[in-house]
């Protein structure tokens, strides 16, 4: 539903109200004996487990939607929701249901074309619309809570709304608040008593923190509706307020990585990586549950500044391919609960085989969406691979390239700007995406462009764009000339994933990888003639970019003469559908090229 001042004020008091009813109907069925007793020393203590998951990013089964197989990786990872449930339920039998808690920190639905399906093609919000798969699941595993992360915003506030209501546990965001009231839109907190042997029960919040880059990635879904604060600031708010409410233990779940850096520079006064800051900054929290980051942190341990005491960090891999378990111990002293321990470990998703329960709850949604992503579009003349696209001009490549390019064109004509050259680009989004000769289907188109990206036309400056062309340029591991290269060593310098470094079409250029970062783009050229400083183009960009995602130069702050709300992947798919056969001859082309002093790599 619109977030209106009407409909949010009400469902501000029903989140105050649900999350003390939640807490009361946890604190009775938590009741129940837990692990605990006297030590040696005649102290009582208890110990319990939580739980946690992060960037699910709709992964229910060990499943790759674009392949058409199950999910296997270099590693052998395993992913999905049904691989958790058995890791959960062994915990469970460990320690005891009523000793363990189960949270998430965030990026739930989006990600898979199971999530795309009951968003876009089968939605939630239809009238009669099905349950979203990622809440029958996370409600029949038993998760108490889950932070919001910024991936949830991708589909619009509605989505999420209904999101919500079809799940039996609460998504929490401290810092996502009302635009206008400036209160939470969500709930900022669960909290829940966990009964021990002790007859003195242990009160554990959970504070949830979602990501403020939500304002640039997703504005057009949230500007003038809801705004997200830093974390550290709202964790500053909210930590003191459960301590003054009587818990015990204060857990985050942030979706935010712990790295201290943004990848959208300073459009925003607030770190996007902030969980190690709120850890060190921020007094009274025991542990943090880390997202977003994609990264696998079993332990991390930061001290903070004004107490001294250590919190634990823990981040398991993306997709459900791990499980994060914090056991934390407690004693009884100076009349209270006190943590006496905290750690932390992962558990690898691939050691167990799927739950058996989610396979029968889901079999028949899986099967709807094997059926629909493997629906014949057109055809392609030749195959094309994106595995050599991070160091070469791939056709593959050029051909989104071309597909925004005409789009964008299309778009302008009969405006001011229709005589504009149009320039595009393009990540390599997945090095395993493939387009096949023969038939292609929808998975293989949309395996192109995994995310929800949508499309826009920014006016540049020539200069801009050399600008631009040479902060895409720093992906590469600066390497002299004379000898081998080793591709595999070349690419991702400073940590730099596949999706910020573009390719950019209708120009011709060499990246001399010889030099330092800022001055290794050469001979640019647009229709064979070197690009004048004053000249001035029209660049088809994904919203991300364009919203300062990977915080490149200009193009956030440029003119914007054309957008649209249509995912770039669906509009990729129409072109299939439409031309019927992908021909490279009409836009395969080697336009740019690595460069060693002026010498080409390859």
């Amino acid at each position: 539903m619109p977030l209106n001042r009407r409909t949010f004020l009400g469902r501000t008091a029903a989140t105050s109200a649900g999350v003390a009813l939640a807490s009361a109907a946890a604190t009775g069925a938590a009741e129940a004996h837990g692990h605990g007793g006297r030590g040696g020393s005649g102290r009582q203590r208890y110990e319990f487990t939580v739980m946690g998951t992060t960037d699910l990013h709709g992964n229910v089964f060990n499943w790759d939607y674009f392949t058409d197989a199950e999910f296997d990786d270099a590693a052998h990872n395993d992913v999905g929701l049904a691989k958790i449930s058995t890791l959960v339920e062994q915990v469970r039998e460990e320690k005891g249901r009523c000793n363990t808690l189960l949270i998430d920190a965030g990026d739930t639905i989006q990600g898979t074309q199971l999530s795309y399906y009951y968003a876009k093609v089968d939605p939630i919000t239809g009238k009669g619309g099905p349950v979203h798969p990622m809440a029958q699941a996370m409600n029949l595993i038993g998760y108490d809570s889950a932070a919001l992360g910024n991936h949830e915003f991708n589909y619009g506030i509605p989505v999420l709304r209904k999101f919500e209501e079809q799940c039996d546990f609460p998504l929490l965001g401290a810092n996502a608040l009302d635009a206008k009231t400036l209160r939470p839109a969500f709930p900022p907190y669960w909290m829940t008593r966990l009964r021990t042997p002790c007859g003195r029960g242990v009160k554990v919040a959970v504070l949830g923190l979602t990501n403020p880059g939500i304002a640039i990635w997703d504005k057009a879904h949230v500007q003038g509706k809801m705004t997200f604060p830093g974390l550290e600031e709202q964790a500053a708010k909210w930590v003191p307020r459960l301590r003054s409410m009587g818990a015990d233990v204060v857990l985050v779940s942030a979706h935010s990585g712990t790295s201290g850096t943004s990848s959208y520079g300073d459009q925003l006064p607030y770190v996007e990586n902030a969980a190690a800051l709120v850890a060190e900054r921020v007094a009274g929290i025991d542990a943090i549950l880390v997202g977003h980051a994609h990264a696998e942190v079993a332990e991390r341990r930061v001290v903070n500044k004004e107490t001294g005491r250590e919190v634990v960090l823990s981040e398991p891999l993306k997709w459900g391919q791990r499980l994060t378990r914090f056991d934390i111990g407690l004693e009884w002293a100076r009349g209270r609960w006190q943590v006496e321990s905290v750690s932390a470990k992962v558990l690898n998703s691939a050691s167990v085989a799927e739950d058996p329960r989610i396979v029968e709850l889901l079999g028949d949604e899986h099967k709807k969406v094997v059926g629909y992503v493997n629906q014949v579009i057109g055809t392609s003349t030749a195959a094309m691979s994106a595995t050599e696209a991070p160091y070469k001009d791939a056709p593959i490549i050029d051909f989104i390239n071309q597909v925004q390019t005409e789009t964008v064109k299309a778009a302008l004509t009969g405006t001011e700007h229709a005589q504009l050259p149009v320039l595009s680009q393009a990540s390599c989004f997945s090095r395993t995406a493939r387009i096949p000769a023969g038939e292609v289907t929808i998975r293989q188109v949309a395996g192109l462009y995994p995310f929800e990206n949508t499309l826009e036309a920014r006016v540049l400056t020539g200069a801009q764009v050399k600008d631009y062309l040479e902060f895409s340029a720093r992906y590469y591991v600066r390497t002299p000339a004379g000898g081998d290269v080793d591709p595999s060593k070349l690419t991702n310098a400073d940590d730099t994933p596949d999706y910020n470094y573009d390719a950019v079409s209708g120009l011709t250029y060499e990246i001399d990888i010889a030099n330092p970062v800022g001055s290794r783009i050469a001979a640019l050229r647009f229709d064979g003639k070197p690009v004048e400083d004053a000249a001035r183009f029209v660049l088809a960009v994904n919203n991300y970019r364009a919203s300062g995602g990977g915080n490149f130069p200009h193009v956030a702050a440029a003119q914007q003469v054309w957008a649209n709300s249509e995912e770039i992947r669906n509009t990729i798919i129409a072109w299939v559908k439409a031309k019927g056969t992908i021909d490279g001859a009409g836009f395969a082309s080697v336009d740019w090229k690595l460069t060693r002093d002026g010498t080409p790599v390859f």
